[in-house]
């Protein structure tokens, strides 16, 4: 076995999907099948069941999984160790943050670490912020912008970037929301929520629900802030957003922050990665610029 084999293990651990790995990792469906047969050959163990619908690893490929992880974290580390030109990091780092992070709070952060390490080749991936921590755990970044969630994982490190205030956002245009929260008293229980499908924003949500003592007329569950914002615009209903994503939204002008009832604690955000990994000398190097 070779460290690309175990890198396309991995990543099929990740995915259980042949097909996507063979894509994401660039070769074939045949080559990846035949990757997985030798390596189970040498193992001398079936490390992965497949059917038509599902992929799932034995416990062998469990056992499998944690050797890969553990092996292609020294053999990282190994490579820094014996860089005849030790003060220069050389590698690659994947990041991982929602859009709105990349425009706020990533690039402050890139051009420090760019200036004393010019030679680390930097991978940035967006999504929804709330799979922050699911990206970091499941190896497909080594460190992701996060809100500080409660609880927080012991497997995980949490560096403090700054604390995002939140508000109640609502649409400027005419509709039918404008018409609900320009009542005195807004009667929060029968006006639309759009909500966050889980994650740190979810349980804000929640937390405020609770605190009402209302039950809320959901209208929708979205993944993703921005997603959010883009729907209070087109009037579909209220939310409770980071004023950083309203800040620098493309439809900012068609947004209104409300007062809320009840106050609302800001989120924690910052970088989060493995414990196990703090020793990288990639990864300590970005946090040191924190």
């Amino acid at each position: 076995m070779d460290i690309r084999t175990l890198k396309l293990y991995l990543h099929l651990c990740d995915s259980l999907h042949f097909a996507k790995t063979a894509e994401q990792m660039h070769v074939s469906p045949s080559t990846l099948s035949r990757v997985l047969q030798r390596l189970e050959e040498e193992v001398n163990a079936k490390l992965l069941e497949r059917d038509n619908r599902s992929v799932t690893l034995t416990h062998a490929g469990h056992e499998f999984k944690r050797f890969a992880e553990q092996t292609l974290n020294h053999w990282s580390t190994l490579k820094h160790s014996i860089d005849l030109k030790q003060d220069v990091l050389r590698g690659r780092l994947n990041l991982y943050c929602s859009v709105t992070a990349a425009y706020s709070h990533l690039p402050g952060l890139l051009d420090l670490f760019r200036q004393e390490h010019p030679f680390v080749e930097i991978a940035l991936t967006t999504g929804d912020a709330a799979n922050a921590l699911a990206e970091v755990q499941q190896n497909r970044a080594d460190i992701a912008i996060a809100a500080l969630p409660d609880p927080f994982p012991s497997c995980l490190h949490f560096a403090k970037i700054d604390d995002v205030p939140l508000s109640i956002i609502a649409p400027t245009i005419r509709c039918a929301v404008q018409q609900q929260i320009s009542q005195t008293p807004i009667d929060w229980s029968s006006v639309p929520f759009i909500i966050p499908d889980h994650g740190p924003g979810r349980r804000r949500a929640d937390n405020w629900f609770k605190q009402m003592g209302i039950s809320p007329n959901i209208y929708a569950q979205v993944s993703g802030q921005e997603a959010i914002a883009s729907m209070v615009a087109l009037g579909c209903g209220v939310s409770m957003s980071p004023e950083v994503v309203i800040n620098n939204s493309p439809v900012r002008d068609r947004i209104q922050l409300l007062s809320s009832p009840v106050a609302i604690p800001p989120f924690e955000l910052g970088c989060c990665c493995k414990v196990k990994r703090l020793d990288d000398p990639i990864v300590n190097a970005f946090l040191d610029v924190i």
